[in-house]
């Protein structure tokens, strides 16, 4: 049984470009920018996506060494977008919008739909519509 009292807070990423990479996610997802700060000597930037989620994109910190990403890594894989309304008109806008798509548009059973996307710095967003949720 699920915890109530547990739920999701948000995704944090660190980004060579904070600006540029939250402007990617203003532009693509429709996201809103809530602020911006300094913290620990990095810039931060934090968005609400959609229902109110969460994503906090900062930089290194000082004395940080942050290295490429290539290919799969332990820890995080990716994080998952669910897309309310017609996913394939959802796509199609993000093609639309220049972004590439590792996976493209497909179903994954009777009640799912799925694709995945690259976002900065090597992090891979999947796009996931289940009909069963609207």
């Amino acid at each position: 049984m699920p915890n109530p009292n547990i739920t999701f807070d948000h995704v944090h990423l660190i980004s060579k470009n904070v600006p540029a990479t939250a402007q990617w996610y203003v532009d693509k997802f429709g996201a809103a920018i809530v602020k911006s700060a300094e913290v620990r000597g990095a810039p931060q930037v934090y968005l609400e996506i959609g229902d109110g989620s969460m994503l906090i994109v900062r930089g290194e910190r000082p004395g940080e060494t942050t290295a490429d990403k290539s290919g799969n890594a332990w820890g995080i894989d990716h994080f998952g977008v669910h897309v309310k309304g017609d996913f394939l008109a959802f796509c199609a806008g993000l093609k639309a919008k220049g972004v590439a798509f590792s996976a493209e548009p497909r179903d994954n059973g009777p009640t799912t739909q799925l694709a995945f996307i690259n976002a900065p710095d090597g992090v891979s967003v999947e796009l996931l519509h289940r009909k069963d949720r609207a």
